[in-house]
């Protein structure tokens, strides 16, 4: 089995800009690609998966939703007077309905 030379002067061309250097001042980054000493990057920590986030399913103490009617009184002004004009209006969820 053989081994590597020792190419204490040998050159390496930079993967990222194709410059180049001396083959040991060059650096192996994470994605595999062989770049000068002054190009290389650490890994950015939000390419790291996170950990078990854990959602709670349940909620401590629960209320039941309640079924009441929600009587809001609004009155449109009368210009001839300081009178309030009465609005009637009925609301659901998903649809409105104004009656004037």
């Amino acid at each position: 089995m053989s081994t590597y030379a020792a190419g204490k002067k040998a050159y390496g061309i930079s993967d990222r800009s194709g410059f180049r250097y001396r083959l040991h001042r060059m650096k192996k980054e994470w994605t595999g690609m062989l770049v000068g000493y002054d190009e290389w990057e650490a890994k950015q920590p939000q390419l790291e998966p996170l950990g078990n986030v854990i959602d709670p399913q349940a909620l401590k103490d629960p209320r039941p939703d309640k079924t009441e009617t929600l009587d809001v009184y609004a009155g449109v002004p009368v210009i001839e007077g300081p009178t309030f004009k009465e609005v009637k209006a009925f609301g659901q969820v998903g649809q409105v309905t104004v009656t004037v």
